[in-house]
């Protein structure tokens, strides 16, 4: 491809979701070094693409500047400025087609992203579910650039490249002998969320076998149960509402595990290289939303008919009287962080 090849990419979310484009594109951005990028997401997502080459983050104002059909069309009149070549649609929802059906009707090249729905219903559905991995979110979003013409081989490998560790987190980083493990205990959906009274006996056995703990992400609700948990816990330390996303990601680059729920914070993980063990309710790996570079073996989950019922886990488990997360014992979840550790 020429040097004056430029993408418009769209995504605009959810956190983990863009979180794995930037892992796409970072190797999109090595292997296709004359091809600028230009990201169009939420500013609040804009670290995920600190450090990439070539790529100018632009940010989507939904709620304000870029709000409704007029909102759309003068965020298209911005984007035309950077006078692309292409446009990779990679979140196919209301807002992302009426940008890329603007620059379509100007005669401009724009793909899709196939998000595989029929194998999707498939995979999830109670009669004649078809139980099957399917194709992976992140070569979904690469087949895109693909079909525009380009090479992209990913990797499929963690990349870790500690970053320098925020000033005001320097303390907690003092006990250098000490595991540090990384733990993101909550998700936008409450079925994905591993019970908080078997959480607690997690970070209770791993604060007894000597590992500094760290709790990531969450609004004020989570921000109180965490701090509940520091205090009760040695090397616990609560972060949310503590550090911006970019002294978080920086944070999380320097541990040597996280352990997530299917969430963004796992896909953060992925980001910096750091191992992911995650744990699985209604939703499976199968689904195509495990962690960039992450090994389904380190997936935490029970064996049931019913599973998967959802791909994004807004919907209540259907395995019986408990739930597929209630069955899952915490020592399940702390005998794989140890092997991981240890092995």
């Amino acid at each position: 491809m020429s040097s004056t090849e430029k993408i418009i990419v769209l995504r605009f979310s959810a956190m983990g979701d863009v979180a794995m484009v930037a892992s796409v594109l970072r190797e999109f951005s090595a292997q296709n070094p004359s091809v600028e990028i230009v990201m169009v997401s939420r500013e609040a997502f804009k670290p995920f693409f600190d450090g990439i080459d070539n790529l100018t983050f632009h940010s989507i104002q939904p709620k304000t500047t870029h709000k409704g059909i007029d909102g759309l069309y003068r965020l298209y009149q911005e984007l035309r400025k950077y006078k692309p070549t292409a446009i990779a649609d990679l979140h196919d929802n209301l807002r992302s087609r009426a940008i890329s059906t603007f620059f379509r009707l100007t005669g401009l090249k724009m793909k899709r992203i196939d998000k595989g729905r029929a194998d999707k219903k498939a995979l999830t559905r109670a009669v004649n579910k078809i139980f099957k991995p399917l194709r992976q979110t992140v070569e979904r979003y690469a087949d895109v650039f693909r079909e525009l013409g380009f090479d992209v081989e990913l990797s499929h490998k963690l990349k870790k490249s500690p970053q320098k560790i925020p000033a005001k987190a320097e303390n907690l980083f003092q006990n250098k002998l000490a595991k540090k493990v990384g733990i993101s205990p909550f998700a936008q959906h409450i079925y994905k969320i591993y019970p908080s009274e078997k959480m607690e006996k997690v970070i209770s056995e791993l604060s007894l076998l000597g590992y500094e703990l760290f709790i990531f992400g969450g609004g004020k609700t989570e921000r109180a149960t965490a701090e509940k948990w520091a205090k009760a816990y040695p090397d616990t330390h609560n972060l949310i509402g503590n550090f911006n996303l970019t002294e978080e990601l920086a944070i999380i680059s320097n541990l040597d595990l996280m352990l997530s729920m299917d969430s963004s914070g796992m896909h953060m993980a992925s980001l910096v290289g750091v191992p992911v063990v995650s744990v699985w309710g209604p939703t499976h790996p199968y689904a195509g939303f495990l962690g960039y570079g992450q090994l389904e073996s380190d997936c935490i989950q029970i064996n049931h008919p019913t599973r998967p019922n959802s791909i994004y886990g807004n919907k209540p488990c259907l395995c019986g009287v408990e739930s597929c997360m209630d069955l899952i014992n915490p020592e399940t979840i702390v005998n794989k962080i140890k092997e991981k550790l240890n092995g």
